[in-house]
């Protein structure tokens, strides 16, 4: 099969296109034919090398945690799926190594579940990683229904889809974004905007005065923002450890993986239009080197996907 490979770290251009062994399913595992693959950040930390010391020496890695595609090889002990059913799927990199920018990938049925049916391949595939990660920094926080909640970098991949989830929870949001976002976020469900600043504890105190429920902080702000926590409020890091903790506050950082029964519930959700799937643009395997040069240029608005 034809696949996007690294046989070394460094920058685009160790990538390159390349015929690899077919994998084979084993128990309780599904061959996923990939019709399309989300690009993430977490794909330019394994080209780069950033998780070198959690994977074992190999002579090529594929990259990619995100996948749409049809089902096409069952291994034994698979009931739920047959062959051709339309799946997206999320690989545990890099616990598995199994990258999704191939033409084929095998993944645990438990990391499985049917696409969106509303959906294209190309939509489905940007909502596995950054759904399921907004879906368990939810649960992290832990809030109650009601509660006001804040969300830096509310117009991002992960950010998008938190306040989405947190709206269809009965949470009251504030959104932190750019000033140019501020329709897109009011168009996710969010009650209060806050544009980005220089000290984004006043902005949201401002905003909230006694201080929110809970935050979760998608653009790494950390100490800056975790002020506009109330006493005993909780503060979820997606990125990195987050702050000290302080004033009785929780914190914790969300470490996606992947769970099929949140997944279904996130494929329901953007059928029934609740949860938005955003492609910014797709590109072939054969441009996987542009790809992560434009995933690098920030300020994308949807995900990369890319196309055997």
């Amino acid at each position: 099969m034809r696949a996007v490979i690294l046989s070394e770290y460094g920058g685009s251009d160790v990538l390159r296109v390349a015929e690899v062994p077919t994998p084979e399913p084993g128990d309780g595992q599904i061959r996923v034919r990939v019709s399309a693959a989300a690009l993430n950040p977490a794909d330019a930390l394994i080209r780069s090398g950033a998780l070198a010391s959690r994977v074992p020496a190999r002579d090529h890695y594929v990259p990619g945690l995100d996948v749409a595609g049809t089902v096409d090889a069952l291994g034994s002990g698979v009931r739920d799926f047959a062959v051709g059913d339309a799946v997206i799927g999320l690989s545990d990199w890099p616990e598995t190594q199994a990258g999704t920018h191939a033409e084929y990938v095998v993944l645990p049925a438990t990391a499985v579940t049917t696409a969106p049916r509303r959906a294209t391949p190309v939509q489905a595939a940007t909502l596995a990683l950054n759904g399921l990660t907004a879906w368990q920094a939810l649960d992290l926080l832990a809030p109650t229904e009601g509660d006001t909640v804040a969300v830096t970098g509310a117009a991002g991949a992960v950010g998008g889809y938190l306040v989405e989830l947190a709206v269809t929870r009965g949470l009251r949001v504030v959104a932190v974004a750019g000033p140019r976002d501020e329709e897109l976020v009011r168009g996710f469900g969010a009650d209060l905007f806050v544009p980005r600043s220089e000290d984004p504890t006043a902005a949201i105190r401002t905003a909230v005065p006694g201080g929110v429920a809970g935050l979760i902080d998608t653009a790494a702000l950390g100490g800056s923002v975790i002020g506009a926590v109330g006493d005993g409020g909780a503060f979820v890091s997606v990125l990195g450890a987050g702050p000290a903790a302080e004033r009785g506050i929780r914190v914790s950082q969300v470490r996606v993986h992947s769970d099929a029964e949140q997944l279904a519930a996130l494929a329901r959700l953007a059928d029934a239009g609740r949860v938005s799937l955003r492609v910014d643009r797709t590109m072939p395997f054969s441009e996987a080197g542009a790809a992560h040069d434009a995933l690098a240029s920030r300020g994308l608005r949807g995900r990369i996907v890319l196309v055997p």
